[in-house]
């Protein structure tokens, strides 16, 4: 089965048709596709590998979902100072749905 790299949101994703994973907010609507440049392209024993991206290579996915992950804690402390401070956060996210790998 053929398997792609890209690059989205600062971070790097193996992706093959039909996965779904998260990946930092899109600013997109649901049910709407995307198109990503691929960096690597692989399929059995050939891999193709771009310079910083594979020509003609494109891998198009479909927003699924958009959410808020769970939340995380940031915590700040100084030691021998009585410093401390905690804040929380929570990432805004996007679901997609790999539908094709091109080239």
């Amino acid at each position: 089965m053929a398997y792609a790299v890209i690059k989205t949101g600062g971070k790097q994703y193996r992706i093959q048709e039909g996965d779904k994973f998260d990946v930092e907010k899109l600013d997109l609507e649901i049910d709407s596709e995307i198109k990503f440049d691929a960096l690597l392209v692989g399929e059995g024993e050939t891999v193709k590998i771009g310079s910083p991206l594979v020509e003609g290579a494109s891998v198009t996915a479909k927003v699924i979902n958009q959410f808020r992950g769970p939340k995380g804690v940031a915590f700040k402390f100084k030691r021998r100072k009585g410093f401390h401070k905690t804040i929380g956060f929570r990432r805004s996210m996007t679901t997609l749905e790999i539908t094709s790998i091109a080239g």
